[in-house]
């Protein structure tokens, strides 16, 4: 037992955990929180210019670092602020604590007008966050600190919500401190497993659909162990780019494209067609299941709410998508899995094909998409925005290092890359971080430019330019008939980022970018580079597939009775 303030106690419970960084705003209500940050030598605090861009940034530290992410937000309008990052998180399975204040205890849920009070605050963001709590009392806190490293820890990592009264983080009392919880893995039943061993050993033409759930078990290698002694075939989802790298013989690549006429992307869901047995590995299947009708889905999956829910034909495995991996080889090698004739020729003609495709339609995307992969080292982290390069970066942007793509999921986030990315490099300072993003949304979070230079977060930044809104004014031109207020009043970027003491560099064709991205890495300071770009269609594929609609352009069937 020791005595302790609440922000003390948190403090030394955060250290306790392996956190070393919290991202966040110092302001009123969580004074005796800031206070002990600033006394525990174990820990260093991260300011922000703006709360959303503390919770984008916690999530790019915990993706980079494999550790839970940490932020720091005032009560109410702050929490507010930050649930944007919040939701980026939940999407792609992110395990991210946000503290917030409170107001004064004798006044929560009384509706008395208290500075930054709102009703029910954990309730503003229950279905973005996994679990809450408050800590009323300093000698709460350990316990709170606890069971939220234990929440992001077990079962499906998302982000969780403690928050604390303001009295409560100067209150001194008797309190005794935790070690963090030994987290045991989920593995499914030698039945299970067996079973499972067996019909993907009698499968003609199986394949392994691998999401971001095998990254979050840190799995990657146990992956590859198992495509390579079964010769199975991957394809990931767009979360799970990387977790086998994408130069691997036995990696179609990902599936994921939203210009979903395009004739090479048909290529892989005709792969995942003709599948009779697919093996889904941490993949949430957010779009629907890609799998055929008629498979059977072998579906390990930590989350047991997604076990079952995509086809009746299903042989659910509850478990850790790492150690249920390990524990599954041996099975399969039993059942005989590991005879199958090796798929790499035929993988091979496929991704052979999608690059006759990109080669032939000559879209803007591919050819700077190219010159930027010659400019940018292997091993470089990549944060990638809601922009046109972004959704072909998709499919399209080769991954061969775990956990270097980064995107926002189903969530969509426009503006959330660049502070996710300042959070990416101060998780790994001695790796290259690059920001993708468009003019309108890097501005959404422009000002951790600030940020940026103030701690030496030396990330390249991307800015494809239109002056516009511009994925948003081609569906307007379009399908509806005109584009309306979608153009944007930009700064000039390059004397805009000298303004805060970065560096700014212009292109004066996308095609620079392989030349300008090694010198912007040679800068020692944050460097945005300007990129003028005119309008990009969606890439289509000219006579082999009709004209995509999309599908929030045009009525759904059932939604309008007839």
């Amino acid at each position: 037992m020791a005595l302790l303030s609440g922000g003390e106690a948190l403090a030394k419970s955060l250290v306790g955990e392996g956190v070393e960084v919290v991202f966040g705003i110092p302001g009123i209500q969580i004074y005796g929180i800031v206070a002990a940050l600033r006394d525990e030598p174990g820990i260093r605090m991260v300011t922000t210019r703006h709360e959303q861009a503390a919770t984008y940034m916690a999530d790019g530290y915990a993706r980079a670092s494999g550790k839970p992410g940490v932020a720091l937000v005032v009560p109410g309008v702050g929490l507010y602020n930050a649930a944007s990052g919040l939701t980026n998180a939940y999407s792609r399975s992110t395990p991210v604590l946000l503290i917030a204040g409170q107001v004064p205890r004798g006044a929560i849920g009384k509706n008395l007008g208290a500075v930054h009070e709102v009703a029910d605050q954990p309730g503003t963001v229950r279905s973005i966050t996994k679990w809450q709590r408050q800590a009323s009392r300093p000698r709460e806190v350990p316990d709170t600190v606890f069971e939220a490293f234990r929440q992001m820890r077990t079962g499906r990592p998302r982000p969780v919500l403690i928050e604390m009264p303001p009295e409560a983080g100067v209150e001194r009392e008797e309190v005794r401190l935790r070690s963090p919880a030994r987290i045991s893995k989920i593995v499914p039943s030698p039945e299970n497993l067996r079973y499972a061993a067996q019909v993907i050993a009698g499968a003609r033409l199986p394949l392994i659909y691998a999401g971001s759930g095998v990254a979050r078990s840190d799995g990657e290698q146990a992956l590859v162990s198992l495509a390579e002694a079964t010769n199975i075939p991957v394809v990931t989802s767009s979360g799970g780019k990387g977790v086998i790298p994408d130069n691997h013989p036995l990696s179609y690549g990902s599936c994921f494209s939203p210009m979903g006429e395009r004739q090479e992307m048909n290529q892989l869901y005709e792969v995942m067609q003709s599948a009779d047995v697919v093996i889904g590995v941490g993949a949430r299947f957010s779009l629907g299941n890609p799998a055929g009708e008629a498979s059977t889905l072998v579906n390990i999956n930590i989350d047991d709410a997604e076990l079952t829910r995509h086809q009746s034909n299903t042989i659910p495995l509850h478990g850790d998508a790492k150690t249920t991996i390990e524990a599954l080889l041996p099975y399969l090698m039993e059942a005989g899995a590991g005879e199958r004739p090796s798929p790499a020729e035929a993988v091979s003609a496929a991704r052979s094909l999608i690059a006759y495709y990109d080669i032939r339609l000559r879209e803007p995307q591919y050819a700077v998409m190219e010159a930027m992969r010659r400019g940018i080292p292997e091993d470089a982290y990549i944060v990638w925005d809601v922009t046109q390069f972004g959704f072909y970066a998709r499919t399209h942007w080769q991954v061969n290092h775990p956990n270097t793509y980064i995107d926002s999921g189903y969530s969509f986030n426009v503006g959330y890359s660049f502070p996710t990315a300042l959070g990416v490099k101060v998780a790994r300072p001695d790796r290259p971080v690059v920001c993708m993003t468009g003019d309108g949304g890097f501005m959404f979070n422009s000002s951790e430019l600030s940020t940026a230079v103030k701690y030496g977060i030396n990330v390249v930044t991307v800015i494809f330019r239109d002056d516009s809104y511009g994925n948003v004014a081609r569906d307007l031109n379009d399908v509806f008939g005109g584009a309306y207020e979608t153009d944007l009043h930009n700064p000039d970027f390059v004397r805009f980022a000298e303004s805060f003491g970065a560096v700014g560099m212009r292109a004066n064709d996308p095609m620079e970018l392989e030349g300008l991205i090694p010198l912007a890495f040679e800068q020692q300071a944050p460097v945005v580079i300007d990129v003028p770009f005119g309008d990009m269609p969606i890439p289509r594929a000219p006579q082999v597939a009709p004209v995509y609609k999309l599908p929030w352009t045009q009525p759904q069937e059932g939604l309008i009775p007839s």
